[in-house]
């Protein structure tokens, strides 16, 4: 099978072109000593499977997340795992993963928190890679301890929390449903082919418009649709404008991290939070408002 042409990244229109990479940039980069690539999966065991040379693994769950309270890790043990990947300060971090980067762009949000931002993603992700039939290996990579410094999480900017939603309803702006239809009208607690858990009750936020996440990339190529087409989808079909405030949200949050990106990086949207509580927080509370069409 063909492997289909795209056009070149800085001719697509976006906002902030240089957050993405092509694939053929990595390849041109995998002995750069000033770029590090990071892997981030749904599937926490595809890494050792096989991955991009000189590629390091973040865990979202166990490198991530808290491991008692539902929130994120601290400064020091994020700085921490950074630095055991061999990321410096003056390092690019280039993130990749499955699901047409769902965890990639995850991930990318989680260290934004904390400051970073010598961060890009590889447009098109694992699966463009591997259509166009690359090298994957599976040798661990490991490199000499890094010394990147982490600043203090700062979460008032890009992240949003119960009580933000509240006020945003309140005052009738925007929010962003990215779940599949099918959770949007509250048929299914889950996305489609998976086991149907993780909230009490179906439905979404009030006044949610529902724009599945999957919408910015092109399915056959595995990369972010052109800018005139993200325009159309989330502009033209649903209202949204750049200098409006949005919250996003999803089932915990990862989907929506995607349409953030999308939103921030290819729209340059100012002002996006991505409510990471999201329907299984939302759907679970005693007395919250939902709605089904």
């Amino acid at each position: 099978m063909a492997v289909v042409q795209v056009v070149p990244i800085e001719e697509r229109g976006y906002a902030h072109p240089e957050v993405l990479v092509s694939t053929d940039w990595v390849a041109e980069h995998l002995r750069d000593p000033k770029v590090r690539l990071v892997e981030s999966d749904e599937d926490l065991l595809l890494y050792e499977t096989g991955h991009i040379p000189g590629a390091v693994k973040i865990d979202w769950v166990g490198d991530l997340n808290d491991p008692l309270i539902r929130d994120y890790v601290d400064r020091e043990r994020l700085q921490s795992l950074l630095r055991s990947k061999g990321i410096n300060s003056d390092t690019t971090i280039v993130f990749y993963g499955d699901k047409n980067n769902w965890w990639a762009t995850y991930a990318f949000w989680v260290l934004r928190l904390f400051g970073v931002t010598s961060m890009k993603v590889m447009d098109g992700g694992r699966a463009r890679w591997e259509d166009e039939g690359r090298q994957l290996v599976t040798e661990v990579s490991k490199y000499s301890p890094g010394n990147i410094t982490l600043g203090k999480r700062d979460d008032a900017r890009i992240r949003a929390f119960r009580s933000d939603v509240e006020s945003h309803i309140r005052a009738t702006k925007p929010l962003v449903d990215v779940r599949s239809p099918e959770e949007f009208r509250g048929e299914r607690m889950h996305m489609p082919d998976y086991p149907n858990e993780g909230a009490l009750r179906g439905g979404h936020i009030p006044g949610a418009r529902n724009i599945p996440w999957g919408r910015a990339v092109d399915p056959d190529a595995h990369t972010f649709r052109l800018v005139d087409e993200l325009k159309k989808i989330y502009e033209q079909e649903n209202g949204l404008q750049p200098d409006k405030e949005v919250i996003a949200y999803c089932r915990i949050g990862e989907r929506s991290s995607h349409s953030w990106f999308v939103l921030t990086y290819l729209l340059g949207y100012k002002k996006v939070r991505n409510y990471d509580g999201s329907w299984t927080e939302w759907g679970n509370l005693v007395r919250a408002p939902i709605e089904k069409p």
